[in-house]
């Protein structure tokens, strides 16, 4: 089966409006694919990571649904006691965190491919195909307001929202603009250039240093000093150690005495209050690394704002 490379939504700070829009819920997780062929699944990032191994009830879920070759596309969360995803519980998901697959679109049926019909004949599809269970749920659609579908994610502490076009069809590797995310929580990947000496009795590293990269070249946005915990750090030290470099991958590195280099080849999730008037982060805090995502996908230009 050949591999599908992800469509993507357009971020967006207005909310779309018209009767052709529909809204769902925005989650939280990591972007993934399922292809099943000859019961056999494999569940795999947008940079085609092979994540399988690490969700096998998921993978037994998708194994299980009726009919043959099928792909299936969603996003790989954990839900808090609130009931809202959280990456940083993905994270952590051994400590007991149940992870769930929110399934929201079905691109291939039978070994039949479904990319080039509309949306809403591959969401009614789908809908028939997956009925919910304890490792397979239909991603939450929040009806035609796009206002009052905000208004519940700002209520309940959501990401955000995606809006879609009901006839859009799906259109691989595409940044689309029928699809679009409109964000109430401010977090996005940064890239890691380096990390700060520890201070008290905080073991490995202070802060890490990250940046977005401005064309050719990695722009420093700021230093992440909270959000640590003793395993994240133990795990950032293992991953830092043999990236180390000489010089500063920021075209605009920052004056820093006890500042240590590294390759950048790490991505980290952040979470954030806002921008500061030079291009800084404001009350940034980490949530964890993103394997399933590339350095030069962290753009200044699109920089979540």
């Amino acid at each position: 089966m050949k591999l599908i490379r992800p469509m993507l939504a357009t971020l967006s700070t207005e909310i779309p409006t018209g009767p052709g829009w529909v809204f769902e819920e925005k989650y939280d997780g990591i972007r993934a694919l399922a292809y099943r062929t000859d019961k056999r699944v494999r569940l795999l990032s947008r940079n085609e990571l092979d994540l399988t191994a690490g969700f096998p009830d998921i993978a037994s879920a998708v194994a299980a649904l009726p009919g043959g070759d099928l792909v299936l596309d969603g996003e790989l969360v954990v839900f808090d006691s609130k009931g809202v995803s959280r990456f940083q519980l993905l994270q952590r998901r051994g400590t007991g965190g149940r992870s769930e697959y929110a399934v929201f679109d079905l691109l291939e049926q039978d070994g039949v491919p479904l990319m080039r019909r509309p949306l809403h004949e591959r969401r009614a599809a789908l809908e028939a195909l997956v009925d919910g269970g304890r490792a397979l749920r239909l991603s939450r659609r929040m009806g035609k307001s796009g206002t009052s579908a905000y208004a519940t994610a700002q209520k309940k502490g959501w990401e955000g929202i995606i809006a879609k076009d009901s006839s859009s069809l799906y259109e691989p590797g595409v940044r689309s603009h029928s699809w679009l995310k409109v964000k109430v929580r401010k977090q996005s990947e940064f890239v890691v250039g380096g990390f700060t000496a520890p201070a008290g009795s905080r073991a490995h590293l202070g802060a890490l240093l990250v940046g977005l990269y401005d064309g050719r070249g990695l722009r420093y946005t700021g230093k992440v000093g909270s959000g640590y915990t003793a395993e994240s750090l133990d795990d950032l030290a293992t991953r830092l150690a043999p990236i180390r470099a000489d010089a500063s991958p920021f075209v605009d590195a920052p004056r820093m005495k006890d500042a240590t280099w590294v390759k950048p080849r790490l991505v980290a999730q952040i979470a954030f209050a806002e921008w500061t008037a030079d291009g800084k982060l404001r009350q940034p805090v980490f949530l964890g690394l993103r394997r399933d995502k590339s350095p030069r996908e962290c753009r200044w230009d699109e920089r979540e704002r």
